[in-house]
């Protein structure tokens, strides 16, 4: 039986944003782990040969698995070759895309935003309103009203997580927005933080992506085989289940309206292959509490959070766990949310101008091994 919990308006657009701006999480500080200066100058040092090494790794990968797709077409074999294909390109393409947007994946900034506007096309975003997006989601993480990035609402919508795994629900909107932009106009969501100097460069990226899904459809229909398509445009809808799995562990299931990412951003141990897919955006509490640090120093950044940041789950098969146990608690009881013990070392968690939100909690052993207690 669901407790009586007032469904909230996730839109940027609605009462909530008021509601954050009356509350002072949006003109609040958040809160930062305490790094030496010298040492975090360090971690910031952006360098070209990582993500060069790196993205000359994936276009191989790209290329060997697309002849291995290719010359499997026709046989049984080939469910498999492409879902390995379309994970290549959905999978590293979005954390390609994350981490070029914010300019610190490489060294050199024509590097970034070459490869941040191919990565964008592959995953079917338009690249400018995403980065102005993604820079709202960094400054109002996860603040109703205010972060229009936030993977589920609570209760959660169990539909439109199962549409996600063929990007069904996400997918066709995008496109739709190509098609909006294309005629010179944006929806009300992305006219709140996109500006205005910005939208010629948003209008004239949605044409050139249509331009070139239009001539993919077009060699699809001349070839009458759905093959090409098969390379470029589907594989962003049948290779995301991967891409899925890791974002849904980054926030959900934990403190939403506050202003500490150790209380509503996850931290995950994967192995190198996952890392090297997802550019080791696992370690997200890090990533989001010192976003200028590029991905292949994030290791470094956590093993100098430790003492101040909750024990990270230990796989993507227990971050997972832990995140359907909290949506399934969620749709009985939107305001369960999962607190993780801190270390002795570490600073008291910050909620904000206001405290801790009224959330409910179990009292039982969380993932992490510790003990939530009850609110």
């Amino acid at each position: 039986m669901s407790l009586a919990t007032p469904k909230r308006d996730y839109s940027i657009t609605g009462p909530e944003n008021q509601r954050a701006q009356e509350r002072g999480l949006v003109t609040s500080e958040w809160y930062t782990s305490p790094i030496p200066r010298q040492r975090m100058k360090e971690l910031m040092k952006r360098k070209d040969g990582p993500a060069i090494r790196d993205t000359i790794i994936w276009f191989a990968l790209l290329i060997g698995t697309g002849i291995l797709a290719y010359y499997s077409w026709g046989t049984w074999w080939a469910i498999l070759a492409f879902f390995i294909y379309g994970t290549v390109y959905a999978s590293p393409g979005d954390s390609r895309w994350h981490e070029c947007g914010h300019g610190t994946a490489f060294k050199t900034p024509w590097m970034n935003e070459v490869i941040y506007q191919i990565a964008s096309f592959m995953v079917l975003r338009s690249a400018t309103p995403w980065r102005w997006s993604h820079t709202r989601h960094h400054s109002d993480t996860y603040i109703v009203g205010r972060d229009p990035e936030i993977h589920m609402e609570r209760p959660p919508i169990w539909k439109i997580l199962f549409m996600e795994i063929i990007h069904i629900y996400g997918g066709p909107k995008e496109l739709k927005r190509f098609f909006l932009h294309a005629v010179g106009k944006v929806d009300a969501t992305e006219n709140e933080y996109i500006p205005m100097s910005e939208r010629p460069k948003v209008y004239l990226e949605a044409r050139i992506c249509l331009l070139i899904l239009a001539a993919v459809v077009g060699v699809s229909i001349y070839e009458m085989s759905i093959l090409p398509l098969m390379f470029i445009g589907l594989p962003t809808f049948y290779g995301t289940l991967l891409m899925l799995l890791f974002g849904i562990v980054q926030h959900l299931g934990l403190y939403e309206d506050v202003l500490d990412h150790r209380l509503n951003s996850r931290t995950v141990y994967l192995n190198p292959v996952f890392r090297f897919l997802y550019w080791n955006m696992n370690y997200h509490v890090e990533h989001h509490m010192f976003p200028m640090v590029p991905y292949h120093a994030l290791p470094a950044l956590h093993k100098e959070m430790q003492g101040d940041c909750p024990k990270p789950c230990n796989s993507l098969g227990a971050a997972l766990k832990e995140v359907i146990v909290a949506l399934i608690k969620q749709g009985k009881d939107p305001s369960y949310t999962i607190i993780k013990p801190l270390p002795s070392t570490a600073r008291p968690y910050h909620y904000g101008p206001l405290g801790a939100p009224d959330v409910r909690q179990d009292n039982q052993v969380n993932m992490t091994g510790g003990i939530s207690h009850g609110a």
